[in-house]
């Protein structure tokens, strides 16, 4: 039996680079590719750098072989910016949005009910809210541009 934790380890070291790059459009695609697929789209130099990628990415125990040659990922592992995101179907989003999201979400229903219950806004509550905002709003388009894809 393997020892999940060295696996994890060793595929956080591994998964560097161009290798992390294959890895990431393995991700990004979830569906198998081929070893041509992920040449063109990451305009490697050739499919034979290509499939030494997606190999070594086999080896690792994270990504799998499928009898027509293509290969998907067997286990998600978040490793580098990876740790980021969150992926819902083929939608890959910054955790920060949904952060973001939730306190403009709070924000906009505290007006809203203060303003229907005719009662005053407390400042202090609205500018944390505000600064909440600010700061995973500026996280989650930080973590967007410095995507892999």
């Amino acid at each position: 039996m393997r020892d999940f934790r060295i696996d994890r380890k060793k595929a956080e070291s591994e998964l560097r680079g161009t290798t992390l790059r294959v890895y990431w459009e393995l991700f990004r695609e979830n569906r198998p590719l081929g070893v041509r697929e992920v040449q063109r789209s990451l305009k490697l130099s050739s499919p034979s750098t290509s499939l030494y990628h997606l190999e070594k990415i086999r080896e690792l125990g994270v990504a799998e072989k499928n009898h027509h040659g293509k290969y998907s990922i067997s286990s998600e592992i978040k490793v580098g910016n990876l740790r980021q995101f969150v992926r819902f179907g083929r939608l890959i989003l910054p955790r920060y949005l949904f952060y973001a999201a939730f306190f403009w979400s709070a924000l906009f229903f505290y007006l809203i009910e203060s303003s229907l219950a005719n009662v005053q806004t407390n400042l202090t509550a609205v500018v944390f809210v505000i600064c909440a905002i600010a700061i995973t709003t500026y996280e989650a388009s930080r973590t967007w541009r410095e995507r892999l894809f």
